[in-house]
């Protein structure tokens, strides 16, 4: 089914691992397109409950395929080059289920903004990550300028992006980037333990939270406000939370279905 990714899943938990090795997992155009429908698959089918996006041991991705790049010479092919990377990390980023970035070894360029656009990144203490485009001459077109200093501030986004230097798996702990940092053999085990903790709980409850902490970033706060209160207002009937409310009542573990 696919070439360049490989898909495991676990129960209600999808595993996708890139898998160009020989190319350090650049995204060229195969594997973008690849992405792209297992993310399609992912949207349609709510039994598939958390996303964990991983890649090797020692490089989790080395972002665009420069035999690619190459050949995006003028501006106009540049930018058609940037954007369809854009859309792809948006689509990821606007899956309802949560994704999870599970990273060791190099996450960098369009590999690094790859794992911006997941909703939480867990590292291996090999793990760097790096937007190093300003040694070419060029800037991230992937997001990265815009995600980053969404998560870690504007100043050390900004000497991230100047300086184009990669930062350790420490650094990025430090600086809320990633959530968690382990063994490099203990990666995946944590990240499905993590995803594991998500599957049970209510699926609308976290789509919702993740549309609203989504899309109220975006918004002015008291848009964000209503649209918090209509969420709300539309989770009132679901089977889950009359559910959550009377298990809590009944004190007893509740029985979530996710609907």
């Amino acid at each position: 089914m696919y070439e360049n990714l490989i898909w495991n899943t676990h129960g209600s938990i999808v595993v996708i691992q890139l898998n160009r090795p020989s190319k350090k997992n650049s995204l060229n155009k195969q594997l973008r397109v690849e992405l792209e429908n297992a993310i399609r698959q992912l949207r349609d089918d709510p039994s598939l409950r958390v996303v964990i996006i991983t890649g090797g041991e020692d490089i989790f991705s080395a972002g665009a395929d420069i035999g690619e790049v190459q050949q995006a010479a003028s501006s106009e092919s540049t930018y058609k080059y940037a954007r369809e990377f854009q859309v792809l990390f948006d689509h990821i980023e606007s899956l309802p289920q949560p994704v999870i970035a599970a990273v060791s070894g190099y996450a960098v360029g369009g590999g690094c903004e790859l794992a911006l656009s997941c909703d939480f990144r867990i590292a291996s203490e090999t793990a760097k990550f790096g937007l190093p485009e300003v040694k070419i001459g060029a800037i991230p077109g992937g997001g990265g300028t815009q995600r980053l200093p969404r998560l870690v501030g504007a100043a050390k986004a900004k000497e991230i992006l100047f300086t184009g230097d990669p930062i350790s798996a420490g650094d990025a702990l430090s600086l809320g980037l990633v959530m968690k940092v382990v063994a490099k053999e203990k990666l995946l085990e944590e990240a499905r333990s993590f995803a594991a903790k998500l599957a049970a709980l209510p699926r609308l409850s976290l789509e919702a939270s993740k549309k609203l902490v989504n899309r109220g970033l975006q918004m002015d706060l008291t848009s964000a406000l209503e649209l918090e209160l209509r969420c709300l207002a539309a989770l009132a009937t679901s089977h889950d939370a009359q559910e959550g409310a009377l298990a809590f009542l009944q004190k007893r573990k509740p029985n979530f279905t996710g609907e």
